[in-house]
């Protein structure tokens, strides 16, 4: 028995002993104030569990909406393809007129170094990181 039943168990017996002190006149009226109070105490359990399970959905929504999906969409690689050879230009001319061919070299392992990472980034199986789930599927036909 916890602590919350021993107090409704108080409250049960107060309310008996009203009833015998006073007599039965009140009973009705004691019977209601008793079931009021174990009212409150179902609402109020009700009431931290379903706190309880938005709490546990919203974290579960943060967590899920944390983790990077697949935004492979042909706007965001064209954009990207576009603003990347726009700027290879001034790069390969800084680059060239700095340190010359190696210059231009440095700059351009940089440009094709940002389009690796974003081809990767919006494509994860492309270069071989697989899920598990997906080699055991594999062994299994």
């Amino acid at each position: 028995m916890d602590a919350r039943d021993a107090d409704l168990k108080k409250e049960l017996d107060a309310t008996l002993q009203t009833r015998r002190e006073l007599g039965e006149e009140y009973e009705s009226a004691l019977v209601d104030s008793f079931l009021e109070k174990v009212d409150q105490r179902i609402d109020g359990a009700v009431e931290r569990r379903v706190r309880r399970q938005f709490a546990e959905q919203q974290m579960t929504a943060a967590r899920d909406s944390r983790s990077p999906g697949p935004t492979d969409s042909f706007g965001e690689r064209f954009g990207f393809g576009i603003v990347s050879l726009v700027l290879a230009i001034p790069l390969s001319a800084i680059g060239g007129g700095v340190a010359n061919l190696p210059g231009m070299l440095v700059a351009w392992a940089g440009i094709v170094g940002v389009n690796v990472v974003q081809v990767a980034r919006t494509n994860p199986g492309l270069f071989g990181r697989r899920r598990r789930a997906d080699r055991d599927d594999a062994w299994e036909d």
